[in-house]
């Protein structure tokens, strides 16, 4: 009793610690945003500062929870570690690369310009999409189910679009034609398309990295043990032998071993100078543990590896992470810059597995790539950072737009002290409510190690880089889970039972987000009209 009283002590202070930051960031943001909207429509400010922040911290508890799943299932991080890392590098790449202007999503999915449309009107519908999503995230998030915010904001937004289309023209059929529903189709398409991709690159890459790198240590390793053994068994059946001579022979064998103990292991020596068949046995046996190559893993393939996944991650900060920093570098230059990134990577890789000679390979190989993965995650939280954020920032600069200056903008400026708000609730909603996603991510689908982490990770960005490129509808939510099942199906340990109500999740998030959306916008129109 006395220990968990202990224990809880720490737990409830760092707890109390977050609850105080968000709160006083949050306290603040409303005492500046009050004026940045000149006190106009304060219980809509509030309200939407309420929902939007609510928004970023199940945003945090569920996909920032889904993207550090493997690396604290792969014992990697810890938890608080993982928050570190997401605290430092999510915050980041909302603040730094988060944008200064946001779509405020009216075009994309719902054609709201055809509606005649209020400036309120508008912010009804953007206050019900945050909440509905949030809602939607929340329950989630508390059943372990890691699922697309992205298509939960999007619910939103289609859902509340709708009703209110409905009560302005009073006619079904055009309500419905105000949807984009080949938008809508292409995110059906994404929930079978991105598990696939991200299972199919995930199982090639790994079963590579398993055949090559794990497989091989563990076949060395083996070798080594055997030779161990064999020459534990030599030594003692040698003295064996050695007790059971006449004493003339005895000395005679003695003096033997002793000229030989004196020049064996010198580095220039003869093994034809040995005189002794015990020296001469020895000496084949360790010949052949030094003709096993027990580094080759760790000194080509992992380092080829390392650099391959440390381009990729460098890729997708460039052209996914910093794209809205307009950093004006041609293409050229970009992809000059990312081989320069994986030319380092590989030289500091291969001279830091130089340096592990004489350690356990296993241990060895556990380090190598847990190095890797911690980058990797923090390529992925930083450009989540810059990237998923405007799901909760996109419909909120949009509110904040209205409220400003009464009228219905294309796009909305976003200024820092929201990027960094909502940035830290992103990081507090991980600490309180993630830890069931990243169980789920990083335990339950399939049996996680620093490797296995990694190749997820690496697999999961190059799907996205790759769909990106290319247009195709995906969610990297979805990859990353189809990642983590691909490692399961090259260890056999695939838990399908487990993906079975992700699975429904992931069909039911934008529906169910469509219907919490409608209740949420009637109420508010209910209350405020």
């Amino acid at each position: 009793m006395a220990q968990t009283n202990v224990a809880s002590g720490p737990m409830y202070k760092t707890n109390f610690a977050f609850a105080v930051m968000l709160i006083g960031m949050v306290g603040y943001f409303i005492y500046w945003g009050l004026g940045y909207t000149n006190h106009n429509h304060t219980t809509m400010f509030l309200l939407a500062t309420f929902f939007g922040v609510f928004m970023a911290f199940n945003i945090g508890g569920n996909d920032v929870a889904n993207s550090f799943g493997t690396s604290v299932g792969a014992g990697t991080l810890t938890i608080p570690q993982a928050l570190i890392v997401a605290a430092v590098f999510e915050v980041s790449g909302a603040v730094i690369a988060g944008g200064e202007v946001t779509a405020t999503i009216r075009n994309g999915i719902v054609q709201m310009e055809a509606l005649p449309m209020e400036p309120m009107q508008f912010v009804y519908v953007m206050l019900s999409a945050l909440l509905a999503a949030a809602l939607w995230l929340l329950f989630a998030t508390k059943k372990g189910l890691p699922v697309s915010t992205t298509h939960a904001i999007i619910g939103g937004i289609v859902g509340s679009s709708m009703i209110l289309g409905f009560l302005l023209t009073n006619n079904g059929a055009g309500t419905l034609a105000l949807v984009k529903w080949e938008k809508i189709g292409e995110i059906a398409i994404s929930w079978v398309l991105s598990p696939v991709l991200g299972g199919l690159v995930s199982y090639l890459l790994f079963y590579q990295v398993k055949k090559h790198v794990l497989d091989y240590n563990n076949d060395i390793e083996r070798q080594l043990k055997e030779i161990k053994t064999e020459k534990k068994a030599y030594k003692e059946e040698h003295r064996l032998r050695f007790e059971a001579l006449p004493e003339q022979e005895r000395l005679e064998a003695a003096s033997a071993m002793a000229r030989d103990a004196q020049i064996y292991g010198e580095i220039d020596f003869d093994p034809n100078e040995l005189e002794s068949a015990y020296y001469k046995g020895l000496h084949n046996i360790d010949q052949r543990k030094n003709n096993i190559d027990t580094y080759k893993a760790l000194h080509s393939w992992v380092p080829l590896i390392s650099s391959v996944g440390g381009m990729m991650i460098a890729s997708m900060l460039i052209f996914k992470g910093l794209k809205n920093l307009n950093l004006g570098m041609s293409e050229l230059a970009s992809y000059l810059t990312i081989l320069m990134i994986g030319a380092g990577i590989w030289l500091a890789t291969f001279i830091y597995a130089k340096t592990l000679k004489r350690k356990d390979l296993s241990k060895s190989t556990f380090l190598m790539f847990s190095w890797m993965q911690v980058f990797t995650a923090a390529g992925f939280a930083f450009s989540h950072g810059a990237n998923d954020i405007a799901n909760a920032i996109g419909p909120f600069a949009a509110i904040m737009d209205v409220l400003r200056t009464d009228e219905i903008g294309v796009s909305a400026p976003v200024p820092p002290v929201v990027l960094l708000t909502f940035g830290i609730a992103l990081i507090v909603g991980l600490w309180f409510i993630g830890k069931e996603v990243i169980a789920t991510v990083g335990t339950n689908l399939a049996e996680m190690h620093p490797s296995s982490g990694f190749t997820a990770e690496l697999a999961a960005a190059s799907v996205v880089m790759a769909a990106s490129l290319l247009g195709l509808p995906v969610s990297s939510t979805h990859i990353l889970v189809g990642a983590v099942l691909g490692i399961g199906l090259v260890n056999r340990n695939a838990n399908w039972k487990a993906m079975k109500p992700i699975a429904l999740a992931w069909v039911i998030t934008l529906p169910a987000a469509s219907v919490l959306s409608i209740g949420c916008f009637l109420i508010l129109r209910a209350i405020f009209s």
